[in-house]
């Protein structure tokens, strides 16, 4: 019989979970301790607390305006590029098409191309069909790379429920579009916000593609890449990082709610 006291010993799966989320998420916990930094500079030991940041990012025509094309550009991609992809997620889960496996790596094909290459390509595109740089390049740009990313996500949904469920309805006399919004809608739910939040994050982020096919109207991306060489501005900019930063939690947090509720519910319905 052994006696004494027991000690924890942790387990070593459990230890690199927590370091990897330290090494991950710790540098972004920077952004809001420099945001009420008392000083320009991005450097130990801090000045002093202060909102001055945040009143210069309020005061900030430019940069406001930049955060609106952002969020203008990542709502409309969200919403269309969820749409094609429950579309295609539909056809590919529910009816037996010819030419099925080409069909889905033609539509994957964005996410294996580095972007530079395809910012090149559709720069060519535009440049020789005339069509000016806009918001609407950019937006066009991002549908490509973020619908593949929406198909993959509700692909996975729709292959999660029974579907046995949709057949009953068939079988007690309602036609496909109402079996649907009735039945396959619903369920799915949880993977159509999933696929808003991950494409909107996608093209609220992006880059590359921006930095090509936009004109005089940039995005936050650009805004903050250009704010770099200026000093004094990136205080403000670390103030709106962190907002984002705070508003994004509270989002996922949302969204991680909707889920679990979807789960709930899909488990009372089977039962």
């Amino acid at each position: 019989m052994k006696t004494g006291r027991t000690w924890w010993r942790p387990d070593g799966f459990l230890v690199y979970a927590v370091a990897y989320l330290v090494f991950i998420y710790l540098p972004v916990l920077f952004l809001p301790l420099f945001s009420f930094n008392n000083s320009k500079y991005i450097a130990f030991p801090l000045k002093g607390f202060t909102l001055k940041w945040y009143q210069q990012m309020l005061n900030s025509p430019s940069m406001l305006e930049a955060l609106m094309n952002s969020i203008k550009v990542g709502l409309i991609v969200a919403l269309l590029s969820t749409i094609l992809g429950l579309m295609a997620a539909k056809a590919v889960t529910r009816y037996r098409l010819p030419g099925r496996g080409p069909v889905i790596s033609f539509i994957m094909v964005p996410l294996v191309i580095p972007e530079i290459i395809l910012a090149i390509s559709l720069l060519i595109l535009i440049s020789q069909a005339d069509i000016p740089l806009s918001l609407w390049t950019v937006g066009f740009s991002h549908l490509l790379l973020c619908t593949p990313f929406a198909m993959l996500v509700l692909v996975s949904r729709m292959e999660g429920f029974d579907r046995s469920l949709e057949e009953a309805a068939l079988d007690l006399g309602e036609n496909s579009w109402m079996t649907f919004w009735r039945v396959t809608f619903p369920i799915v739910l949880p993977g159509i916000v999933a696929s808003m939040l991950l494409t909107f994050t996608i093209s609220f982020d992006e880059f590359v593609l921006a930095f090509f096919l936009t004109s005089t109207d940039a995005t936050l991306p650009i805004y903050i890449w250009s704010s770099l060489r200026f000093p004094t501005k990136i205080p403000a900019v670390l103030a709106l990082g962190a907002s984002i930063f705070v508003i994004s939690f509270f989002v996922v947090s949302f969204a991680e709610w909707l889920r679990r509720r979807g789960v709930k519910m899909e488990a009372t319905s089977r039962i």
